[in-house]
């Protein structure tokens, strides 16, 4: 299994160059690297290549080794980046000068990732994590005389705090945080020494970003009464006290996930009805056009790249079955140009596959999209093996793009579905209240329905199902089975957060104050205490038969302490009643997002679906692909020191979140890099 993903993957992938000034900047691999080289060469030229940061050679010497976020100078000349050599988050800030190609000396320790450089090219601002692991403070450091300044201190134990920068580079954002408000100031960058400038107080319930256009701010926000979201602005000068004009109004169902400003153009990625759309707008005449894709089931991202004064937006298209499509469009003219398209050297044909969308009916009135794949020939039926993954918190929307290790699955008979329950905001915030706090039972409802729907529908039937989740997914897989273990044969839980009680109850763990807001503070208050007694799944098993099991940890997880599946595993080993496997692997050097080298997460991805094929029958032979091919070598499924992949994206409302949606690509937690713009 690990040769087969390995094939899929071509060794020497590259990133397409984002230009910036005189230089394009990107990401590649040497074959057979685990890490990624950060690279920029002359704009328009395809040689003159300069190394930046060689991720293999600076992993060499540690058993963990992932570069969180890589920044270069405005002058180009220095670039910063954050290492996490342990897998807890927890990142070793360090400075390499371009020009002489060799490490400055700038040891900053306990940092949280986050790097935006000045308009000087002199002053760095980062964010420090405290004792209980919570990114409290931002700093300044004068890279040329060494001083160090304390900017901000985040004194709420319910909020985090991070820094950013504004897509014209003109303004510092440090960014204050709980699941449900905000609070944003802004430093000049040109001016970098100035006190921050609070643009709006934090008030409950209120959530803003901004960036910056002319004399105004541009605020995405949900002021107003604006559930899911609509585009303000407010004046540089006074955003505080000055009126909020509607730039953007708001529609209810259809959520604004993002918006980029630049020169010319406002864009924003919406969402509606659990599919994704981009919107751009022209500032000189408000007219708006739909970038459209045709796929029933797809995902689309969009990035600004570092400059602001352009008509280029970089976009990224996906489907089930259609591999990663990274377009230049071009804004003023409407017109999208190919730049890369992912390749499978092992061979790929989009046209063999059937991307489907179906809505499950709830007990309580609602319909629950659900995104499903499968191969042509592969016509589903009552034993057709069937693989169920949910997440569904943090107002986080399932993404239902490509994924390569999936095909390992699909082409061996397997039908793939992700069930965008409540939770998530796939569906507007509406979608999102109705699956957290007191309401959070109808998640794991939710996913029991999809389940019934799928088996209804003819595309398996009971008993032939698998169930994956990871983190927050985890405490889903948890609930789902103690309440219906009937429905699932197998399921894998990565990273789980399953001691949900114990751990709200517990001020002092650096992540149950900011999550008060999304699970309920048990506590202070009697419901959310009888609500989550009432699915937290440790005390919850019962003496029941269980499907086969698969549960990860990881030692060094500042997010799910690694206990927390360990003390479930215990209780399931010793209340239930049948023989099934229960496996619980704890990675000894990693944290919550496992392996960080590609290949290292191969071999992940490959015990997880030799665990599947295994309980599901499935390891013999190919149903498709490469026809007869048998699949030696699985690992022993009964083996306690292997973990499963468990990507997620994190969640950009709440850096102190528990890891968002498994990655639909599966890959290890996307590298941050930044330039100018963010």
């Amino acid at each position: 299994l690990f040769d087969e993903l390995r094939g899929r993957m071509r060794e020497d992938e590259a990133s397409v160059p984002v230009p910036d000034g005189d230089w394009s900047y990107y990401v590649r691999y040497r074959p057979g690297g685990q890490h990624p080289l950060l690279c920029r060469r002359p704009r328009g030229a395809d040689d003159g290549e300069q190394v930046m940061l060689d991720g293999d050679a600076e992993a060499s010497e540690n058993a963990y080794f992932r570069i969180v976020e890589a920044s270069h100078s405005p002058d180009q000349r220095l670039l910063a980046c954050a290492l996490d050599l342990t897998g807890a988050e927890a990142c070793s800030l360090r400075l390499r000068d371009l020009e002489g190609e060799t490490w400055l000396d700038l040891a900053i320790e306990q940092g949280h990732g986050d790097l935006v450089w000045a308009g000087d090219s002199r002053h760095l601002f980062y964010t420090v994590i405290d004792a209980d692991h919570r990114p409290r403070w931002v700093r300044r450091r004068d890279i040329v005389s060494g001083d160090d300044a304390l900017v901000y201190e985040e004194t709420d134990p319910g909020f985090f705090v991070g820094v950013d920068k504004t897509e014209s580079a003109r303004f510092v954002l440090i960014n204050s945080r709980d699941p449900d408000t905000t609070e944003v100031h802004a430093i000049p960058a040109h001016a970098p020494e100035t006190a921050p400038q609070c643009l709006h107080p934090r008030t409950a319930g209120l959530e803003y970003s901004v960036s910056d256009h002319g004399d105004d701010w541009i605020v995405h926000t949900n002021a107003g009464g604006a559930a899911d979201y609509g585009v303000m602005a407010a004046p540089i000068a006074e955003p505080a006290t000055a009126p909020w004009r509607v730039v953007v109004a708001h529609q209810p169902g259809v959520v604004i996930e993002e918006v980029i400003v630049l020169a010319r153009y406002l864009v924003r990625l919406e969402r509606a009805g659990a599919l994704p759309r981009v919107v751009v707008r022209a500032w000189a005449d408000g007219a708006e056009h739909i970038v459209r894709f045709d796929d029933p089931v797809h995902e689309v991202g969009i990035a600004a790249g570092y400059e602001f004064d352009t008509d280029t937006l970089r976009l990224d298209y996906s489907s089930p079955a259609t591999p990663e499509h990274v377009y230049d469009y071009d804004m003023a003219r409407r017109v999208r140009v190919l730049r890369k398209t992912e390749a499978i050297p092992s061979g790929h044909d989009p046209a063999n596959y059937v991307c489907a969308r179906l809505d499950a009916p709830t007990a309580d009135g609602e319909t629950v999209p659900i995104s499903l794949v499968h191969h042509r020939q592969g016509v589903p039926g009552p034993a057709t093996p069937l693989l169920l993954s949910a997440y569904g918190a943090y107002g986080m929307a399932t993404d239902a793009g490509f994924s390569p290790h999936r095909l390992s699955l699909i082409n061996r008979g397997f039908v793939v579905a992700l069930a965008h329950v409540r939770g998530g905001r796939d569906k507007g915030d509406r979608w999102y209240r109705q699956g957290k706090r007191h309401a959070k039972t109808n998640t794991f409802d939710d996913a029991i329905a999809c389940a019934e729907h799928l088996a209804h529908q003819g595309y398996t039937s009971r008993g032939r199902m698998a169930l994956h989740g990871g983190s927050a997914g985890g405490m889903l897989v948890g609930a789902v089975v103690n309440k219906r273990p009937d429905l699932f044969n197998v399921a894998v839980a990565d990273v789980p957060f399953v001691d949900v009680l114990n751990t709200m109850l517990d001020p002092e763990l650096p992540l149950t104050p900011p999550e008060w807001p999304e699970w309920g503070n048990p506590i202070e208050d009697h419901e959310a205490y009888r609500t989550i007694r009432g699915y937290s799944p440790y005390d919850n098993v019962a003496a029941q038969p269980y499907p086969h099991l698969l549960v990860t940890a990881g030692v060094s997880d500042p997010r799910v302490t690694y206990w927390e599946p360990a003390k479930w595993v215990a209780r399931l080993r010793e209340l239930k009643t049948d023989d099934n496997l229960l496996l619980l692997r704890t990675n000894m050097s990693a944290g919550h997002g496992g392996a960080a080298g590609r290949f290292d997460c191969l071999e992940e991805i490959a015990f997880r679906y030799a665990f599947l094929l295994k309980v599901l029958g499935r390891t013999e032979t190919l149903a498709f692909g490469v026809a007869g091919k048998t699949l030696r070598g699985a690992p022993d499924v009964r083996a306690q020191w292997w973990h499963p992949n468990r990507r997620g994206r994190g969640c950009g409302r709440s850096r102190g979140c528990r890891a968002g949606p498994p990655d639909h690509r599966g890959n290890c937690r996307p590298l941050r890099y930044r330039g100018r713009g963010r």
